[in-house]
């Protein structure tokens, strides 16, 4: 005897009828993943938020920082930024920002001396050839350099000049 295959269930059309089979369960798991994902950011932020506010307000008042002095009675004052061509080879330019040290009161005018100064590097620097910028005992030599000559137009009264910025374009 010969069986009979199960008759298939027809849609109203006449087409066999399909069970959702696993995607409405993957669909029900994603959304509640995505619901329980946000529901947890949302609980973090606010803890986070929460923290942040205690700190700032348990945290002391910052008091603005003193103008920069090194120790002692000495006094920094900024030179303007010198840009100039290089003797050798003449398109290369080299930006120095300093920076000079002095005791408090030594200088009558701070600022016409950082201009003599600025002056004076501005003219040195135009006398040196890119091959003496190179190695690593160039950028000492220039500071030593630029230290004596600070030095001597002061008459001694900079105690140093400080490089903050060297650029060799």
């Amino acid at each position: 005897m010969a069986t009979a295959a199960p008759a298939k269930a027809l849609a109203p059309n006449g087409a066999p009828e399909k069970k959702p089979g696993l995607l409405v369960p993957l669909l029900v798991v994603t959304l509640l993943a995505l619901a329980a994902g946000a529901g947890l950011g949302l609980q973090l932020a606010g803890t986070v938020e929460q923290a942040v506010t205690k700190k700032v307000a348990t945290e002391p008042e910052k008091k603005p920082a003193p103008p920069l002095r090194h120790s002692g009675d000495l006094a920094l004052k900024d030179l303007k930024p010198v840009v100039v061509n290089l003797a050798a080879p003449s398109s290369t330019f080299i930006r120095v920002e300093a920076a000079i040290v002095f005791k408090n009161g030594a200088l009558v005018n701070p600022d016409v001396t950082a201009a003599e100064l600025r002056e004076d590097i501005m003219a040195y620097m135009r006398t040196l050839a890119l091959s003496q910028l190179e190695g690593p005992s160039a950028l000492q030599h220039l500071r030593e350099d630029l230290n004596e000559r600070a030095r001597a137009r002061s008459d001694g009264k900079v105690d140093e000049l400080i490089l903050s910025t060297l650029v060799v374009q």
